[in-house]
């Protein structure tokens, strides 16, 4: 029989988390026959993702108009469903999180309000709430890796929680966010706190930067480079990453017990018609690192997928790359900051929809 080529992507060292999660997924099975086939090793949600999965089922209906006696805002009562959807994947991951190196894998994501990624403490605020309603050891809290979200990653690391740092474009920014890990993780130990077993990622967006960054190379003539932005970069990133978890800064806080935050490749089904459906997932296998994919990619890839470590191929042409962006005077900080601006829109408007999505149900109950 052949080797299942998503599981097979694990012998390179990379893990597959689904970017998806329903009740229908949870309660039919599906979860785990896709954690025992496919070796899907852990498990993503944001706002747009809960809104299809509340606005397009029934699944919610029952708990909504319970909820709704309650004289809750439509926050609470989406939170209060997706804390239970959560706890539930969590506890269908739980066999992963206990496998020999413990806490490796096995994590489900669940993301602070969109409307605070500019709000600082109002994102500690909610990071804390949620980790604590969630209640699981295996739960990472999603924050994203704005300008004010770093102290919001430094202080929530200090207090032992796992994080899962999203909506990354840029590199100086990634560079950032791993240093604030890095100091939350310091201030821990400063207090005489322990570090070995708190997990973070930082996830790296990919096919968002092409979809932007494409049309402009063609207006310069380098049409040729089409598709390898995101690769590029995220190679980029790697050796960052690298760089950063190894020397005596973290050998300190390696010998308490402190894992690396690895790097998470999201955002990498293909927006263009004409690029491989598997393009970004192909390119960026590679040790101690995990790809977040929808499930139609992952689908995809046990179809016709070719697993193959290939991050740290060809690192001069990345830095090329990148070279002949800034001498056609493509600045690659402004656009991955207009990414990220875009990205908190992004997640915004299916956040409101989603908040419309309860407030029907609550008023047809």
């Amino acid at each position: 029989m052949e080797t299942n080529k998503v599981k097979k992507i694990h012998d390179f060292g990379q893990s597959i988390w689904l970017d998806f999660i329903d009740r229908d997924i949870i309660k039919s099975g599906k979860l785990k026959q896709l954690i025992d086939e496919d070796g899907v090793r852990g498990l993503t949600s944001n706002p747009a993702i809960f809104e299809k999965a509340i606005s397009s089922s029934s699944d919610y209906d029952a708990d909504i108009a319970e909820l709704s006696k309650e004289n809750l805002s439509n926050d609470d009562i989406f939170y209060r469903l997706a804390v239970k959807d959560i706890q539930q994947a969590a506890d269908i991951l739980l066999p992963v999180y206990n496998e020999e190196v413990k806490g490796a894998d096995g994590y489900v994501s669940l993301e602070v309000s969109p409307l605070l990624a500019l709000d600082t403490e109002g994102t500690i605020k909610q990071a804390l709430q949620l980790w604590k309603e969630v209640d699981r050891k295996n739960v990472m809290i999603k924050i994203p890796g704005t300008q004010p979200g770093l102290a919001a990653i430094k202080k929530t690391i200090s207090e032992g929680l796992n994080i899962n740092v999203t909506l990354l474009f840029g590199l100086e920014r990634y560079r950032k966010v791993a240093e604030a890990y890095i100091e939350g993780l310091e201030e821990r130990v400063e207090k005489g706190q322990s570090i070995n077993e708190i997990s973070s990622v930082a996830s790296f967006f990919l096919s968002r930067i092409d979809v932007l960054i494409d049309p402009i190379l063609d207006e310069k003539h380098l049409g040729e480079l089409k598709g390898e932005v995101a690769i590029a970069s995220a190679k980029k990133a790697y050796e960052i990453y690298k760089e950063l978890f190894t020397g005596e800064r973290w050998e300190k806080l390696g010998a308490k017990g402190a894992r690396p935050q690895r790097l998470l490749w999201a955002s990498t089904s293909s927006k263009n018609p004409a690029f491989k459906d598997t393009k970004y997932v192909e390119a960026l296998i590679g040790p101690d690192t995990v790809d977040t994919i929808p499930m139609e990619t992952l689908e995809a890839y046990r179809d016709h997928g070719d697993p193959e470590s290939r991050l740290e191929i060809d690192l001069e042409g990345a830095s090329s790359v990148l070279a002949q962006l800034r001498h056609a005077e493509i600045d690659l900080d402004q656009l991955t900051q207009q990414l990220e601006d875009e990205g908190i829109e992004k997640f915004n408007a299916p956040y409101e929809k989603l908040l419309n999505a309860i407030e029907q149900q609550k008023q047809s109950a």
